[in-house]
């Protein structure tokens, strides 16, 4: 039997939650670039770091084919070598663009965590469709994180 690679990928993106790790510490997005001069022209240009982290990401992150073509909710956890980099995720969601999804304008929640880990920085990624609002509580509570939904209740809870 001959399997239908495009109609398995329809069905995985179907059962979204897709989970994933990329090894490796991202560069922040406003770190990411730098200024140079090319031809007596001041440029902009990505800097060695990001280039490398992009090419590496590229390697380890799956391709859906097709790619995910509906609104989604990423989950992401950074874990940093070290305290200094702030928490940034943009240069990661520029990079699963034409890989998971097609633009990032398509993520319309973000919950995104800084977490240490100076011997394996990595990031790990969760990405839910957003028509799936229970698959993402679920996603959280089992990380022992809690939805802005459940925030508000909470707080509404001891007020009262």
């Amino acid at each position: 039997m001959k399997w239908d690679n495009s109609a398995t990928m329809r069905t995985i993106q179907q059962i979204l939650p897709i989970t994933f790790t990329i090894h490796g510490e991202p560069a922040s997005k406003s770190n990411s670039r730098k200024l140079v001069t090319i031809r007596g022209r001041p440029a902009f240009i990505k800097s060695q770091k990001a280039r490398d982290y992009g090419e590496s990401f590229k390697q380890q992150c799956p391709k859906l084919d097709p790619v995910i073509d509906g609104d989604v909710a990423i989950i992401m956890t950074i874990h940093y070598a070290s305290r200094r980099p702030d928490l940034d995720e943009t240069l990661i969601l520029d990079l699963m663009q034409d890989l998971i999804y097609t633009n990032d304008r398509q993520v319309k929640e973000r919950h995104t965590y800084w977490a240490l880990d100076r011997e394996s920085p990595r990031t790990e990624i969760t990405i839910v469709r957003l028509d799936q609002k229970a698959a993402i509580a679920s996603l959280l509570q089992g990380r022992g994180l809690v939805s802005p939904e459940q925030k508000k209740t909470a707080r509404r809870r001891s007020k009262g």
